[in-house]
């Protein structure tokens, strides 16, 4: 049995994660759970989970997991807030379910330095993907990792296409519905490439080491290239609940969380290069991931800036990546804190707000 908290429980993550739980209940109690802002659905989930613990807001949340015994903390708060719990997690000897991906990509070091071997499991559906595939060979025999992307909306339109692209066909995603934000980032291939930036920081592979191929069907969540030519695979139907039992109950496998591929139905599975050159968020979420510390935290801040400025009606599509790189170039990183990550975000945030408004149409 063990004891989960779950940061993040009124979002898409959290909710299914207590119905994984649920449906579980020999293998999982819930002792604690915290939300954003939403206390009238939190505390519906602790009185039908018999949760005694809540909290709301970032800090409350990082109290929360200091003060509560737990085997499994599900980080699953949505943003670079996350960090502030993720690394609270890292003071206590609970595993680390990571589906707030963005406290790892902006926190880099700081996360690393604290983590001890074992102790943060990846809830992304591609990170889970290959920290499953992963389990085939040793370290020393990976030759490169692959990550699938369904290419979004805009798979195989070149870039000149994509000059009028309106907020509406951004949000036009073929698998997911994630926000509006994510959704967008989906679009861009910004949230590829953050995702890149996590893969880097989690199995300590070189960025040089580390592809996307777009898979339109999105049934191969991700994939590992070992030294003997061997390519290993995780394939299943788009459902998050699989990696979220994984990030549960890692290495073990939850029962009937998800339903297998149906092998008795003809289907077609496509992989295409990405093309840089229409998409070029990848490339430049390498170069930050890269030149580390403080880059990424501007690299994400920027992005959130410009995306919203795009929705609002004020930039254009192909504006955001140029904004993230103008800001980007312009970032001087200073020593590496908790401190330093968020003045670096405020800053990042302003600077896009100040292009942005030389730039509105």
């Amino acid at each position: 049995m063990r004891k989960v908290i779950i940061l993040g429980s009124t979002g898409s993550i959290g909710v299914q994660a207590l119905e994984v739980i649920a449906a579980h209940p020999d293998l999982f109690e819930v002792v604690g759970l915290a939300a954003g802002s939403n206390r009238t659905l939190v505390t519906e989930q602790a009185a039908a989970a018999g949760v005694d613990h809540i909290a709301l807001g970032a800090d409350e949340a990082s109290q929360l997991v200091r003060t509560v015994e737990a085997d499994v903390v599900l980080n699953a708060i949505t943003g670079s807030v996350g960090l502030g719990p993720t690394l609270a997690v890292l003071e206590t000897n609970a595993t680390l379910a990571l589906a707030n991906k963005e406290s790892l990509i902006v926190g880099g070091e700081l996360v690393k330095q604290r983590l001890r071997p074992g102790q943060l499991v990846p809830v992304d559906s591609e990170h889970s993907a290959i920290a499953q595939a992963l389990r085939s060979g040793t370290a020393a025999e990976v030759r490169r990792l692959v990550l699938t992307a369904s290419g979004g909306p805009f798979r195989g339109r070149t870039r000149d296409t994509l000059t009028n692209v309106t907020p509406r066909e951004a949000l036009a995603h073929p698998t997911w519905d994630m926000g509006l934000v994510i959704t967008t980032n989906s679009a861009t291939l910004v949230n590829k490439g953050l995702e890149v930036i996590e893969a880097h920081l989690l199995f300590d592979v070189p960025y040089d080491q580390i592809d996307v191929t777009v898979h339109p069907q999105s049934f191969v969540h991700s994939m590992v290239e070992f030294i003997d030519g061997s390519t290993i695979a995780q394939a299943s139907p788009p459902d998050m609940r699989l990696p979220i039992s994984l990030g549960l109950d890692w290495p073990n496998r939850v029962p009937g969380v998800g339903k297998p591929l149906d092998w008795t139905t003809a289907s077609t599975w496509t992989f295409e290069p990405l093309d840089n050159e229409a998409f070029p968020a990848v490339e430049l979420a390498k170069a930050v991931g890269r030149a580390g510390n403080t880059f990424p935290a501007v690299f994400n801040a920027s992005n959130e800036q410009a995306v919203l400025a795009f929705h609002a009606g004020r930039i254009g599509y192909l504006d955001i990546l140029d904004i993230v790189q103008r800001v980007v170039d312009g970032h001087t990183p200073g020593e590496m804190s908790l401190e330093a990550v968020y003045a670096a975000e405020v800053d990042a945030r302003a600077e896009a707000d100040r292009i942005i408004g030389s730039i509105s149409r």
